[in-house]
């Protein structure tokens, strides 16, 4: 059976950082401590605030993945470990695009998991910053969502 999915409440933030912290620890190995810190201000007190925001939830109710979307950008897509390689992030994908509008996502290119991921789902690789949005040296792959993921 399928997860069903959520929207996400204020109330819900703590526990969504929590789960951004617990996947980036697990898959974002090129990261400093002090980035981490940096980047999860960032989305707790800015891009969740100004993002639609949807959930994964267990049978206890516990959040195991999320995605925000904002202005057609897929901002985030992140799920637990212990439930990456089951399909959720597909689902999660599926949903951003299919019912919030995400055209396009942005993906560190040194997470070559993820990026690995997105072009199995048939994103197409448009263009390649060698620094985020941060500013910061972490170059990223700039992804069309593909046609097949958003019908």
């Amino acid at each position: 059976m399928a997860p069903e999915i959520y929207s996400v409440r204020v109330d819900d933030y703590d526990e969504i950082v929590s789960v951004w912290e617990e996947s980036v620890r697990y898959s974002h190995h090129f990261l400093s401590p002090p980035d981490i810190l940096f980047y999860k201000e960032a989305i707790r007190n800015d891009l969740l605030p100004r993002s639609d925001v949807i959930c994964s939830r267990d049978h206890r109710g516990k959040i195991t993945g999320f995605a925000a979307v904002r202005e057609s950008k897929l901002e985030m897509l992140f799920i637990i470990p212990a439930r990456m390689g089951t399909g959720l992030g597909k689902r999660l994908l599926k949903y951003a695009a299919d019912k919030m509008g995400a055209r396009c996502l942005d993906v560190n290119e040194d997470n070559q998991r993820a990026v690995n991921f997105y072009l199995g789902q048939g994103c197409r690789l448009l263009a390649r910053s060698p620094r985020d949005g941060a500013g910061r040296p972490y170059p990223l792959l700039h992804l069309e969502i593909a046609a097949s993921v958003q019908a």
